[in-house]
């Protein structure tokens, strides 16, 4: 069962190929009890796009064009779900109307002036900080590269431990805002900081400890002008952690 429940994980959060086979028996109710599991498809993820980046950087296509690899593989890794969450939060927040308004115009399938700003300097920081890291050897650059999606999907747990979902109709959120467990919290935040430790050293931890802090302001945030989280904004989060990160890292 917990080997299904990391494959229904990965199934869920990525667009891997993943058997539905081995996603038996997981219901979507479930999903919730993969909490633990985010730092691990932070690992796959990230360490994927990081591989890509330096292999083009490596291969002659130069520091910008391996950033842009990075930042592409990311989406395609994971269909564009986080960043399409980016896109409607952006859209919701930054139209200055009523909390209801700001939920409806979240769910719309179309993307507006913000979403589209939103995306255009959440791709342009990230591939600015990846080309900026870009001076560091190869292997700890491919390390750096592949703690921040590990950063964000572990950040995330702060917008789903004790929070409320904003929606009275469940959207897909739903499996994971105010379900997960203390325990489950913990063990998150654990998972991912000895993950980062391991390939980061103390410098990637000091930014993965920035990041969960703007991160958790970010969920205060989305509390007073949503009155809860939604699945929009636990995307949102995921790719501000990422981009956090990173610039953390250049700072240091």
């Amino acid at each position: 069962m917990k080997m299904n429940l990391f494959w229904a994980t990965l199934q869920f959060m990525t667009r891997l190929p993943v058997p539905e086979k081995w996603a038996n028996g997981i219901s979507f109710r479930q999903y919730w009890r993969g909490i633990p599991y985010f730092p691990v498809i932070g690992l796959i993820v990230g360490g994927g796009a990081s591989l890509i980046s330096l292999a083009i950087s490596q291969s002659g296509g130069g520091m910008y064009i391996g950033a842009i690899g990075y930042a592409l593989a990311l989406a395609l890794l994971t269909g564009g779900l986080h960043l399409d969450g980016l896109a409607d939060t952006c859209d919701g927040i930054f139209s200055a109307r009523q909390r209801e308004k700001m939920l409806e115009i979240m769910r719309d399938s179309r993307m507006g002036t913000y979403g589209g700003l939103g995306l255009i300097f959440c791709i342009y920081f990230k591939v600015l900080a990846v080309a900026e890291l870009s001076y560091h050897p190869p292997l700890y650059f491919l390390a750096l590269l592949t703690c921040a999606p590990i950063v964000g999907r572990t950040a995330v747990v702060l917008l789903m431990y004790a929070q409320r979902d904003a929606r009275e109709n469940k959207g897909m959120g739903s499996c994971y805002i105010g379900k997960i467990t203390l325990p489950a919290t913990v063990l998150t935040l654990l998972g991912g900081s000895v993950l980062v430790m391991i390939l980061g050293d103390w410098q990637g931890l000091t930014a993965m400890m920035v990041t969960l802090l703007v991160v958790y302001g970010l969920s205060l945030y989305f509390n007073y002008h949503l009155g809860g989280q939604t699945g929009d904004t636990l995307g949102a989060a995921i790719e501000v952690g990422e981009v956090i990160f990173l610039l953390a890292m250049i700072w240091q």
